[in-house]
């Protein structure tokens, strides 16, 4: 396993994440949840990614039994804050208010006297960012927060939060956990670069497209225990990809994939990594093979024609806004 900084933060975190969204304390039970947890740290994985509102806090709690037993010190644990979980009044979004009261609730559920990473899981169009900046470095100065982060930002509350932070001498943010993968390369219009330009490191979601880009959806199918044949799970793909046109694209990713002696899965997340800007992909495991497999893409490279050959097959280069040219990679 590779490990790299967090943005320009000190902390090192493992390249490929844990994450527990749709799993623990959902479709995957909490027995088997620490059978994961533990195959994980065996395979060097360090990062644990999980969020309040996930399984209504349900999953904090797992991932807390989970991990229970493990020195503190070899995790980095991440968690956010946002979305209701009550539906009381105050009950959202990033006020000062609900910001103190979701981090409590969280190291209440994981147990634990702090958390390493707390990440802002949407910007708050309703509250002063400068009274969110303000909420997140106390909770540094309190010692109930190592770092803090944003979750799918754009470039603009990027950039104004990191103004605030430095006029007023708070802590600023040391990453972003954006969605980011072959198919959805929006990251890379704007907000990848601005993150570079602050030291934002990138953690980012769905690097495999829900499951599409490891090529178990060929031709339409759905195996037994994919996300696809999962009611809940199934709400949250993107029906737009699971077209037969789309599923061709990637079908046709097979052969780089074994040119490079890698699983479609292992392809999807070198890609990711290949960008010195990303710190680490946020995985979701189900089963122990996944897990190993997904874990032995860390330190996997791709030759610069291959990542060419990607681009023409699946044709998803960013094109920029303003100018309509393609963001060369």
């Amino acid at each position: 396993m590779q490990y790299r900084r967090l943005g320009r933060s000190g902390i090192k975190i493992s390249e490929i994440g844990f994450g527990s969204w749709l799993t623990a304390g959902g479709s995957v039970d909490a027995a088997a949840t620490e059978r994961l947890t533990a195959r994980a740290r065996e395979l060097g994985i360090n990062f644990f990614d999980t969020a309040d509102v996930y399984s209504g806090g349900r999953a904090e709690e797992v991932l807390a039994a989970a991990l229970k037993g493990a020195p503190r010190r070899e995790l980095v644990v991440a968690t956010k804050c946002f979305f209701p979980i009550t539906g009381g009044v105050n009950d959202q979004g990033l006020s000062r208010k609900h910001i103190f009261e979701s981090c409590h609730g969280s190291l209440r559920r994981l147990g634990m006297e702090y958390v390493d990473l707390y990440q802002c899981h949407r910007y708050d169009d309703h509250t002063p960012l400068e009274e969110t900046c303000r909420a997140m470095h106390d909770l540094i100065t309190q010692g109930k927060i190592l770092y803090w982060g944003v979750s799918q930002w754009s470039a603009v509350n990027i950039v104004e939060a990191m103004a605030i932070c430095k006029a007023n001498n708070f802590n600023a943010p040391v990453s972003n956990q954006p969605i980011y993968n072959m198919i959805n390369r929006s990251l890379e219009i704007d907000v990848m670069r601005v993150c570079a330009r602050y030291g934002l490191g990138l953690v980012v979601f769905s690097p495999l497209a829900q499951g599409i880009l490891t090529g178990k959806y060929s031709g339409g199918a759905k195996p037994a225990g994919s996300r696809a044949t999962d009611p809940r799970a199934a709400n949250y793909m993107s029906q737009k990809y699971m077209t037969g046109a789309w599923l061709a694209r990637v079908d046709a990713l097979k052969p780089v994939a074994e040119k490079n002696s890698m699983t479609m899965a292992q392809l999807a997340l070198a890609w990711c990594l290949r960008r010195n800007e990303l710190t680490a992909t946020i995985n979701g495991f189900t089963r122990p093979e996944q897990l190993e497999d997904n874990a032995a893409a860390s330190g996997k490279t791709i030759p610069a024609e291959d990542l060419a050959a990607i681009d023409a097959i699946l044709g998803t280069m960013p094109v920029d806004q303003y100018t309509g040219r393609i963001i060369e990679a």
